[in-house]
């Protein structure tokens, strides 16, 4: 085994020899792979083996598709046979609610270059003959599903990857990982030590464990999984002969299964209710090719509708029932990316669905590794989406209710109760006393909306029991002044005596000075977006030492923490710290704000003394606050924070002050609506790293003259010569009973040519919205746009002025 390496991969499943595949064909031979047993002694060689592209996140979809296209160039690289079966696939939707979910993703293929179809039960069971088509509504059917061998993947991986230069060392544990003085690991083995720059975390039911060896706790929980394999089938015997192809894929949500043709037979597995966490603390370093006890009892309920809705299976006889352990994070997306504060330590892991992801994940871990960007938008599957606040308990839970959901469908309305009040403000009680119905945003409980005694959200696609009362929200902040809790954004704290020079770099706006605000957009070396921001300048302390201060998405606040700190000075004359809960906030929004502001303070914030984009700090009631003169709502507002301990008497002070002017609760929903009449963007929807800020509309920020060599200035300034390729619009759709919620098709003249990134019903203009990027080509047409979701195309217009306060009297009035 050498002792020093570029990279140190741990783990050789199908994740670990994909990535060192991709490592390798790119350049990086001066790679090691480090398995302490054979090649796929993990999950990998239990593997189901499926593999579909279709996922609710588009850009996993995308990097499915990939790697399912990828089995043939490794195939004729390596020599070895992948055993990859193009059977196609029916999707199958047994309630209406279901087909309306299964439309949607038809809408969705339609950019994402996935060719899906809409067909009927009777139509299903013509390509799938075990279907009784009584059982279902409808159906897709999709060309691109399949299955293969999983040991065959992996080893043509691996093969491929030694003939481009790539090492792999079998049966070589991994006993510690420990950091050198000079950044490189010491990566230390029953067989010796390598030195290396980067290790990869690949160890799919074991990277709990290797995780910890760096001090890391890693989100993932392995789960029993089953399926079983019946005896040879008549009916499989004579499709295959009349046919001369295999039965094809298909996927029941509604009864949890799948089911593929193995040999003679077929195999059925299935996401029961009653899911088993395995090794819930920690993983055996001696599992290996063990199966676990079978347990038919647990998944007899699926099965029973395995049988109903596909009859055939009552007449034959189960041969093997496979159970074995895969892991999970969370949401059930993988987990992939460098870790903040070790630098050179990356994961791949909780890739449950290996064969359709795994060529993905090791594309994206490659470029990220060499080129410092993934080369795509991955943070759906991104390690930071999660923080410190994922515990061991919390995982365990979350990965209980993903697991038995796998198969059900997510209404965009509606919130999972695993994990739930987990961190809480202040003020939780007094807003669940009012009415709060609340979600989760990064583990955070946030009102999304005030209910009256007894009404609660009925779950649909379309237009629920909490619309009539988001109205109300949204004419009290329009009309009076509203109240929301506006906690869940980041905050950052950024002092010490280089923080001006780094935050020129790191930004792309112009500075504000002492005493204002700016929206800032942060950009990457190729000038995408990377954040979002709204930057204040503090000027100096009560220490005298000069203090800004950021807010900006709560969800990105590990990705962006690590993105700050990767860009720190080395001399120390920088510090930034995550306030979390340890700064909370209140907004209040509408034309009385400044009313309902000057009855509880004594500072002067008349209009001329407190201008639109000021802040400073003032005394609300009795507690110090830092209040800035801004408002997401696009209205006259102001957000006030303060420390926790303050929240409940501002929150109290500011309703008694407001009763006189009718002041009001609102929630997220209603911002949603107000933020949709002012055209306002949000991060990862509008602003994700795919685009730049002249695409996004945020150009008119960007500082293009400014001396400071900005990150991304010379990509920023040659987009802004270029024109880019896109635009994002704003469109007003004539919808009827429901709205879109983002990833839709955006149509002209009869041709998909853009997408949806988010939208709702605007309730003061009255009128359904939705925002998306369309080619800079057509970005000024008026007529000709539809936007297709619910298996209709509805007619668009753009609406390039603001719904609400189109001249800004309101904003800076």
């Amino acid at each position: 085994m050498k002792s020093h390496a570029r990279v140190v991969v741990i783990g050789g499943g199908v994740v670990g020899c994909s990535v060192l595949f991709h490592l390798a064909r790119a350049g990086w031979t001066d790679a090691v792979l480090i398995e302490r047993d054979e090649l796929t002694s993990g999950s990998t060689w239990h593997a189901a083996g499926g593999m579909h592209t279709i996922n609710g996140d588009p850009n996993v979809a995308k990097l499915q598709k990939y790697t399912i296209s990828l089995y043939k160039e490794i195939e004729e690289l390596s020599g070895q046979a992948t055993g990859v079966h193009l059977t196609g696939g029916v999707f199958l939707a047994a309630t209406e609610a279901r087909m309306d979910w299964l439309r949607n993703m038809v809408a969705k293929g339609r950019y994402l270059g996935i060719e899906l179809e809409e067909i009927s039960p009777r139509e299903a069971a013509e390509l799938m003959p075990l279907i009784d088509p009584g059982q279902f509504v409808g159906a897709i059917h999709n060309k691109e599903d399949g299955h293969l061998d999983p040991s065959g993947v992996t080893h043509a991986y691996a093969k491929a990857a030694r003939k481009l230069g790539a090492e792999i060392e079998r049966f070589t544990k991994v006993e510690d990982i420990v950091c050198r003085p000079d950044g490189m690991w010491r990566v230390i083995t029953n067989k010796g030590e390598v030195v290396a720059e980067h290790v990869v975390n690949a160890g799919g039911l074991w990277a709990r464990e290797v995780g910890r060896m760096v001090g890391l706790e890693l989100p993932v929980l392995a789960m029993e999984h089953m399926y079983l394999i019946t005896e040879d089938m008549p009916e499989v015997a004579a499709w295959n002969k009349k046919t001369s192809t295999e039965i094809m894929h298909a996927v029941d949500f509604d009864g949890e299964l799948y089911l593929r043709q193995e040999r003679g037979g077929m195999l059925m597995g299935t996401y029961e209710k009653a899911g088993k966490p395995w090794s819930e603390q920690a993983t055996p370093w001696d599992f290996g090719h063990e199966l676990l006890e079978p347990d038919i009892d647990r998944i007899a309920p699926s099965l029973e509708v395995g049988f109903r809705h596909f009859p055939a299976f009552q007449n034959t006889g189960i041969k093997q029932i496979i159970n074995g352990p895969f892991t999970f994070a969370p949401d059930g997306n993988p987990l992939v990316g460098p870790v903040r504060g070790l630098p050179g330590f990356w994961v791949a892991c909780g890739v449950m669905a290996g064969f359709s992801q795994g060529g993905g994940v090791g594309l994206a871990l490659s470029n990220w590794m060499m080129n410092g960007d993934p080369g795509a938008d991955i943070f759906a599957m991104d390690v930071a989406r999660y923080g410190d606040w994922a515990s061991m308990a919390y995982t365990n839970t979350k990965v209980r209710e993903n697991y038995s959901r796998r198969f059900s469908i997510r209404f965009p309305n509606e919130e999972l109760p695993a994990g739930r009040r987990l961190k809480t403000t202040p003020i939780y009680d007094c807003l669940a006393q009012r009415g709060a119905q609340f979600g989760s945003a990064y583990g955070l409980e946030v009102p999304l909306w005030y209910a009256p005694e007894g009404v609660r959200d009925e779950f649909s696609w379309r237009r629920s029991t909490d619309f009539e009362h988001v109205t109300a929200e949204v004419k009290t902040a329009r009309e009076r002044v509203g109240l929301s809790e506006i906690s869940s954004f980041a905050k950052y704290k950024v002092t010490g005596t280089g923080a001006g020079a780094w935050l020129d770099r790191l930004l792309a706006c112009k500075l504000p000075a002492a005493g204002r605000m700016t929206l800032a957009p942060m950009l990457k070396e190729d000038g995408r977006l990377i954040g979002d921001f709204s930057l204040a300048n503090l000027g100096a302390g009560h220490n005298g030492k000069a203090e800004w201060f950021i807010a900006g998405s709560g969800v990105a606040e590990q990705y962006h923490m690590r993105w700050f700190e990767r860009h720190l000075p080395a001399d120390g004359s920088v510090k930034i710290e995550a306030l979390g809960l340890s700064r909370v906030g209140l907004s209040i929004a509408g034309p009385r704000a400044r009313d309902v502001l000057a009855k509880v303070t004594h500072a002067d914030v008349s209009p001329s003394a407190f201008k639109f984009m000021d802040i400073g700090r003032i005394d609300i009631g009795m507690a110090s606050c830092l209040v800035g003169r801004v408002s997401y709502t696009g209205d006259l507002g102001y957000e006030i924070w303060m420390a926790p301990e303050y929240q409940r008497h501002v929150f109290e002070i500011l309703l008694a002050a407001g009763e006189e002017f009718g002041i009001g609760l609102f929630g997220s929903r209603a911002l949603n609506a107000l933020r949709l009449e002012k055209n306002y963007g949000s991060w990862a929807r509008e602003y994700r790293p795919i685009y730049g800020p002249l695409e996004a509309g945020l150009d008119r920020f960007v500082a293009y003259a400014k001396p400071a060599e900005f990150i991304g200035k010379k990509a920023a300034v040659a987009e802004r010569a270029s024109g880019g390729k896109l635009r994002l619009r704003s469109f007003v759709v004539e919808a009827v009973d429901a709205d879109v919620i983002g990833d839709e098709p955006i149509w002209h003249n009869g041709a998909v040519r853009g997408w949806v990134t988010s939208g709702g019903y605007a309730h003061h203009s009255g009128v359904s919205v939705a925002m998306g990027y369309v080619p800079k080509e057509i970005a000024d047409e008026s007529d000709g746009f539809e936007i297709e979701f619910l298996g209709r195309r509805h007619a668009a217009r753009m609406q390039s002025v603001p719904l609400f306060d189109g001249n800004q009297e309101r904003l800076r009035g």
